[in-house]
């Protein structure tokens, strides 16, 4: 008895196999000797096939084909009991070639006929496991899903078992370089997430505080409701100062020779990117209109040549010195820093610049450049210088002793900004500036200026308590006063008007003389 198997094979110059591609037996390899002329092929333990010469075939096998010695090939011969099928096709014999596919009786095996010099089996190529995927599809007379599910399985098999150790090796480098590259994109792609979604995050605060400035400014309809409120009636600031020089003329004094020292304030900063040092512009179209988001706020961008976006505010200063030294609120120098929101853009990489800040005095129409010299760290305030006025300026004394409850005050400034001025202008003014339709934020205070309808407002209370602090007192302000000088009845600052309490009665706190005496020493410019 010649058998030969993977194992037991000997070299020879040409050697034939029958490679299982089906059955238990799959992926070995049944070889041919090729030494003999006849063989019988016979099935063993259940469909695995077994190659031995005529007689020598054990009882319990099922001879399913005989083989012929053909050339350096073999002649198939299909048994008269045993169908016999070669790359699909029924045959009775058939001389094989290399790679054909057979399939033996009914129940299979299915396998495929191959010839090796030197009778050595040789590792497969990927072609040859993509082949016998593609031959098994379509020689396999199974259902097709069926077909589909073993070739996917007998592919991964070929190509995990049975090609070269090289090609594996390639296979699993390239597996992790892949799975390296994967897990270096993913890595980019959740920072770029982050950044994408830091940066979006960071333009929407932006974009809020400057929408929160957008509805402040002055509309059309704002104009139309200072018209109707002129026709009725004077504005309620306008009462007050006719009632305080109805009655007292030393108000009356204080107030006029005051007058011209208390500054309107207007300024706009913008923010500058840290890394790339751009200023924040507005997204524009080509026509050069300002693009919005769909929450209804502008685009915002570090790129482009769109206008800066920028956040407009208004306040009040009071003149100390002959020489234009101005004394303010520390959130009227640096007002970015009571906004909860523009705070928030800071601190994620863009720092707030101030673009123009400017000043206007009651009679003066030219506005002029200020300047912050010093804020103090404990206390809202802040020392300015202005530029630019000529001539000794008349400014205001700061008195030596704390005021005492009881004591009668007069607050001066601008509440309300360019509203409360409008409000004092009268219906052609306003109507004139409907007409222009420029309601420029800078313009409008230019128009105020020249027609000298710059002046600042008056309220008059009394001092309800006195502390190392704050002076509270009831003379009515709002935002846009922050900044005035709180005067006593002969003219002299006794504190700087800094914040209200509108839930207690609408009384107001002022910063306490002395700090004001303080902080100008500190800043080199004692009054």
């Amino acid at each position: 008895m010649n058998k030969t198997t993977k194992e037991s094979v000997t070299t020879h110059t040409i050697a034939g196999a029958f490679e299982h591609l089906t059955g238990p037996g799959r992926g070995t390899a049944t070889w041919v000797n090729s030494s003999v002329s006849a063989l019988d092929v016979s099935l063993h333990d259940g469909r695995r096939l077994r190659i031995s010469e005529p007689g020598d075939t054990h009882p319990d096998d099922v001879v399913v084909a005989r083989l012929h010695r053909s050339g350096e090939s073999y002649e198939i011969q299909a048994l008269e009991a045993q169908p016999l099928w070669v790359n699909g096709d029924r045959v009775s014999s058939k001389k094989l070639k290399h790679r054909d596919v057979i399939e033996f009786g009914h129940t299979g095996p299915l396998s495929r006929f191959e010839l090796y010099t030197d009778g050595r089996r040789v590792a497969k190529s990927v072609s040859d496991i993509f082949g016998d995927c593609v031959d098994y599809m379509r020689v396999s007379r199974k259902p097709i899903i069926v077909r589909l599910g073993c070739a996917i399985r007998d592919g991964l098999r070929g190509f995990t078992f049975e090609t070269t150790v090289l090609f594996r090796i390639s296979v699993i480098v390239a597996i992790i370089v892949l799975a390296a590259i994967s897990v270096e994109l993913i890595r980019v792609n959740v920072q770029l997430r982050k950044e994408i979604k830091s940066e979006a995050e960071r333009l929407e605060s932006v974009a809020s505080a400057l929408t929160r400035a957008r509805k402040e400014a002055l509309s059309p309809g704002d104009l139309n409701a200072l018209r109707q409120e002129l026709g009725h009636r004077l504005t309620a600031a306008t009462e007050r100062l006719a009632l305080l020089e109805e009655r007292t003329g030393a108000s009356a004094r204080v107030i006029a020779s005051a007058m011209r020292s208390i500054i309107f304030l207007q300024g706009s900063y913008g923010f500058r990117d840290t890394k790339t040092n751009r200023m924040l512009r507005y997204t524009v179209d080509d026509e050069g209109q300002v693009l919005i988001s769909p929450r209804g706020q502008p685009l915002l961008t570090l790129e482009g040549d769109g206008p800066v976006a920028e956040r407009q505010f208004t306040g009040t200063a009071f003149i100390v010195t002959d020489t234009g030294v101005l004394v303010t609120n520390r959130h009227v120098a640096l007002p970015w820093e009571e906004d909860a929101g523009v705070e928030s853009l800071a601190q994620q990489g863009m720092e707030p610049e101030l673009i123009k800040f400017i000043g206007y005095l009651p009679e003066v129409r030219e506005p002029f450049p200020v300047k912050l010299i010093k804020a103090s760290d404990d206390a809202d305030l802040a020392v300015l210088q202005c530029s630019g006025v000529t001539g000794g300026l008349p400014h205001l004394k700061i008195v030596e002793a704390p005021p005492k409850p009881g004591d009668e005050v007069i607050v001066m400034g601008y509440p309300t900004g360019l509203r409360a001025m409008l409000a004092q202008t009268g219906d052609v003014f306003i109507e004139e500036l409907q007409e222009s339709e420029d309601l420029d934020f800078w313009l409008i205070a230019a128009r105020l200026s020249e027609e000298e309808f710059i002046r600042p407002l008056a309220s008059r209370g009394i001092v309800g308590q006195v502390t190392r602090a704050a002076v509270v007192y009831d003379a009515e302000t709002t935002h846009g006063g922050s900044g005035g000088p709180v005067l006593d009845i002969n003219g002299n600052v006794i504190a700087v008007n800094a914040a209200i309490i509108p839930e207690y009665g609408g009384s107001n706190l002022g910063v306490p003389a002395d700090r004001v005496r303080s902080l100008l020493q500190d800043a080199g410019a004692q009054s």
